[in-house]
This record gives structure tokens, sequence and C-alpha cells, in this order.
């Protein structure tokens, strides 16, 4: 067995030491781009203003013929563009694959000083994250970074969502997971081609009205990721890490791309994938808090400043675990004040952000 101290050990002479604390940094979409596209690249200076991360797709969607264009792409990027606040991911290719060591190497000896968090598909326990940990201190040593990359693991099969709690304790370069709803739905042989949302066929029936048994019974569609979602969100938080929600396929439904994000905000997580330019004002409303539910969060600091004690707030019970409810809620809307200039207005920070616990 590990010894937990050797966690903050680095696993190669010369790598940079881990990380003890994930740091939590606006990630509200994960903006995916193929880099092998040169007009994806040419509008990398108009798109990364607008989103929290910008990450260079190398896997899936990504054909054979363009894999290497993909990566050198995203090399290419990394070397020219400044993106300003906004940090730089990419996806490599599945463990399995004969591309995932030329993407490792390549992108470490070349951007590791750029890339922040290395995405890993398919992850199905902490034997994968032990295998790129290992190698990437190697390459970091190699290269001379001062800054270790961080992992992200993709959960896109049954065994990963089965031996999730160990891969979120695999490594201290975990940074967070995400939902993989489309190749998790191949691999427990569900009944479904969508890629997100629910499913019409997946529902709940009310019992018949006793009183008129033949009368329609209301029927409600249901979330088939609910019970996966709150494990991973569980899962992350119990290490420090960061739980995502993944992709919604349907590109033209925004209706439906709003309420499964929303879904998975409210359970805790802190961002989703962003596959078209459309989606990224999706995610950046449904991850942001609430106006209204800031201010009120920030009207409970306020009157409750050490947390301590039971009052009534606008006819609401509050006590210490609302006190860190709001809390949160304060936190998040600071943190993405500092970056965003109309939501400091809308949350009533447009002159100073204070610390969340001080009086408003």
């Amino acid at each position: 067995m590990r010894s937990p101290r050797d966690f903050f050990k680095p696993l190669a002479i010369d790598a940079p030491e881990p990380v003890r604390e994930i740091p939590f940094k606006p990630s509200r979409m994960i903006h995916f781009l193929d880099f092998s596209n040169e007009k994806m690249v040419a509008k990398v200076p108009e798109i990364a203003p607008q989103v929290d991360i910008l990450l260079g797709n190398l896997e899936d969607a990504i054909p054979v013929d363009r894999k290497e264009a993909a990566r050198a792409g995203l090399i290419r990027v990394g070397r020219e563009m400044d993106l300003g606040e906004t940090a730089l991911w990419t996806r490599v290719n599945e463990l399995a694959s004969p591309w995932v060591l030329d993407d490792l190497t390549e992108l470490v000896m070349e951007i590791g000083d750029k890339l922040e968090v290395v995405m890993i598909p398919k992850v199905e326990g902490p034997w994968d994250i032990h295998y790129v940990d290992r190698l990437l201190a190697q390459l970091e040593a190699k290269a001379g970074l001062e800054r270790p990359l961080l992992i992200h693991a993709i959960l896109e099969t049954a065994q990963g969502v089965i031996n999730l709690e160990e891969i979120a304790c695999a490594s201290a370069r975990i940074q967070g997971m995400s939902f993989g709803p489309a190749d998790l739905a191949a691999s427990r042989r569900m009944k479904t081609t969508r890629v997100g949302g629910g499913h019409p066929g997946y529902r709940t029936i009310a019992d018949p009205d006793p009183e008129d048994p033949d009368a329609p019974r209301p029927s409600y569609q249901q979330d088939p990721w609910h019970y996966s979602i709150a494990r991973m969100v569980d899962a992350c938080t119990s290490v420090g890490a960061l739980p995502f929600y993944g992709p919604y396929g349907d590109i033209r439904d925004a209706e439906g791309c709003e309420t499964q994000f929303r879904a998975s905000f409210l359970l805790g997580c802190v961002g989703a994938w962003t596959l078209h330019p459309g989606q990224i004002a999706i995610a950046k409303k449904v991850y942001s808090p609430d106006p209204e539910e800031v201010a009120f969060a920030r009207k409970v600091i306020e009157a409750i400043p050490d947390g301590r004690g039971v009052h009534m707030i606008d006819g609401k019970m509050q006590d210490d675990a609302t006190w860190k409810q709001c809390q949160v809620m304060v936190k998040l809307a600071e943190m993405l004040a500092r970056k965003d200039p109309e939501l400091a207005q809308a949350y009533g920070f447009e002159r100073t952000v204070e610390p969340a616990g001080a009086t408003a």
C-alpha cells in the first residue's frame, strides 16, 4: 500500500512537486475545438475571451488521418496565441490507442508550460491514472517544467463508474472528472442513441384514478444519469476535485441542453462541455449563480457573520448548514465577478468584491 505521504513526492527525479490543493478557477464551460481545422484555429482569439476553458480535442470526432494535424494545431495555439485568463486543456486519445504516447510526449515537451490539464478518456480504474501520473512526471522532468500538469478523468464505461471513488483518490494530480453519457450508454448496453439528456421512454407514471380508472394517467420523463452524476460529484468533492457534466449532443435543442446542464449544476457540477458556440451562453447562464440567490446569500452572511445560531430571515429558518451553502454561493459569485464585468454588476460587485463572510 502506498503511503499517503508519498502522494506529495514527485514520481520522477527533477519533476515538479505535486499540488496539494486543486485550484478552483472559473470552469463553467470546457469548449472543445478541433485544431486540425484552420478555420477553428483562426477563431481562437475571438472565442477564447468568451470561455473559461479552451480544449484542443485529439480523440473522438477527430478522424484518424487528422490526428497528427490536430496535435500540431494545438501546439501552435499553445506557442503562438495569448489566451489571457482562459485555461488551455487537451483531451488526448484513449490509453489503448496508438496515438496517446505521442500525444503526451509532444504536448508536454512542446507546450507543457502552457497546458494546465490533460483529459484522459475512458478511465476504468486507478491503474490508468497511475500510468499517466508516472509518465507525466518523467516528461515534466525532461522538459524542465516547474508546474505539474493535472489529470482530468472521463467516466465513459461501467467499470469506470464502479471504480470512480478509487479513481478520484489515485493521484494528487486529479483535477476533476467529466461525465461521458454516450460511451457510457454503449458500455451499459442502454437502448438510446442520444448524447446526454433524458429519453422519452424512460418515464414514471401515476397510479390510475380510482374514480376514473380509464382516464389518462400523468407520466413524467426521468433522468437516467442522475445516480451516476451524483456519485461522481461525491467522489470528486471528497478529494477536492471538480465534477463536470460532459456533452449535450443535440446542438439545436437549446432548452434540453439548458435543462440537463441545470440539473447537473444543482447536483454540484461546476461546468459542462460546450461543443458549439451556441452552447457557451447556455453554460454561462446555468453555471453562474442567479443574482437573486446571491443577494439573499449575502444577506444571510451579513446577518450571521460567524455562522452560529438559528435565525429567521425573510420568513425562512437559517442556521450553520444554510450559512455554509450561502458561503459556497457567494464565493463562486465573487470569483466569476472578477472575470465577468456583466456578472459583477448583476451581483452588485461593481466596485469591490469583498470576501465571503465580510459585511456586504
